[in-house]
């Protein structure tokens, strides 16, 4: 049977500030937690202004300190931006305050240009991706690997379990790595993929099964997609909703063009070019969107199409009181 987690973004909706935001997404988690969700993941974003998780590290321990039980992660912390060796130090404190509770969830995308500058300019040199996973890989199992440049580091402190490790990609090669290096895998289903993207999705898939090998990490191939959801009781309201998700998702200016996340009263005030409306209708072919029935009946599709063990879903629609009743009506509708 399929679980279900979610995916947040600590949307700072129009007239809101970081500090309501972050506020929101704790209150969400404890929310995840009472409905039965499986995972509450933030995610990692920087220079946007919409968005406060550019610290998911920091909102995790937040999150895991304000609810019991729920397992809190990143979807997830950018790898090529950090030393791997100082990523598993961090989540081992938090995995010594939250035992049995910390996902560390990681991609590889470094986002523009200056982004990248600006977080690596002090760097000496640059890891392959594939590399800087098996150093973390190493990091937070402990493995003896006396092959390593740096076996005898230690990522402390010592906590006595192996955390759940997830790589997020869009890729088959990715895929495949991560079959290879016995981890978990996340396929990210995201608009501005190429057309095809479930059927890439389903090679992926195919291939990390294929490749896994087991390890210290994962004993057995894990599949998790993400994808965005717009949902409501009405499924006029849920046009409404996606139609807000449709402007934002066409990352005008690298998604800074917006100070805060439109509001759906805002979205209907824009007049859209032919190219933009070009870009939501393909955009709208992969996401979720509808009243409940409808995006119930998607997702279960999709968990079949992708065998999938997880699915992460995105409720980035405005509105806090929006996001609480799509996390409410996808838990009624999901949740056995």
């Amino acid at each position: 049977m399929t679980e279900y987690s979610i995916l947040d973004y600590a949307v700072m909706d129009e007239g809101e500030s970081a500090v309501e935001a972050l506020a929101h997404t704790e209150e969400l988690a404890q929310l995840a937690e009472d409905l039965g969700y499986q995972r509450f993941w933030v995610a990692e974003h920087h220079n946007i202004p919409a968005f406060a998780s550019s610290s998911p590290e920091v909102i995790m321990m937040r999150l895991a300190d304000r609810t019991k039980s729920i397992h809190i992660g990143s979807g997830g912390v950018m790898l090529p931006h950090y030393s791997p060796y100082k990523v598993a130090e961090n989540f081992k404190v938090l995995a010594a305050y939250h035992p049995g509770r910390i996902d560390l969830g990681f991609g590889n995308n470094k986002s523009v240009p200056q982004i990248a500058k600006v977080m690596n300019e002090y760097q000496e040199g640059e890891l392959s991706y594939e590399q800087a996973i098996k150093d973390l890989y190493k990091y937070m199992t402990d493995e003896d690997q006396p092959d390593h440049r740096f076996n005898d580091l230690k990522a402390n402190p010592t906590i006595g379990e192996d955390l759940e490790m997830w790589i997020l990609s869009s890729s088959v090669a990715n895929a495949k790595l991560a079959g290879r290096l016995g981890l978990a895998y996340c396929f990210g289903i995201f608009p501005f993929a190429r057309d095809n993207v479930l059927e890439i999705a389903e090679e992926a898939v195919a291939a990390y099964r294929e490749n896994f090998k087991p390890s210290k990490a994962t004993a057995e191939p894990r599949v998790m997609y993400a994808a965005f959801v717009a949902v409501a009781e009405d499924p006029d309201q849920s046009k409404d909703l996606a139609q807000a998700l449709d402007w934002w998702l066409l990352g005008q200016d690298n998604f800074r063009y917006y100070d805060r996340f439109p509001s759906i009263a805002s979205s209907q005030s824009f007049e859209a070019t032919a190219d933009q409306i070009q870009a939501m209708e393909e955009n709208r072919k992969r996401m979720i969107t509808g009243g409940i029935d409808q995006v119930s009946a998607e997702i279960a599709d999709w968990n079949r199409r992708l065998n999938a063990d997880e699915a992460l879903l995105i409720p980035l629609v405005p509105g806090f009181d929006n996001r609480t009743k799509s996390l409410e009506l996808l838990a009624d509708a999901l949740i056995k």
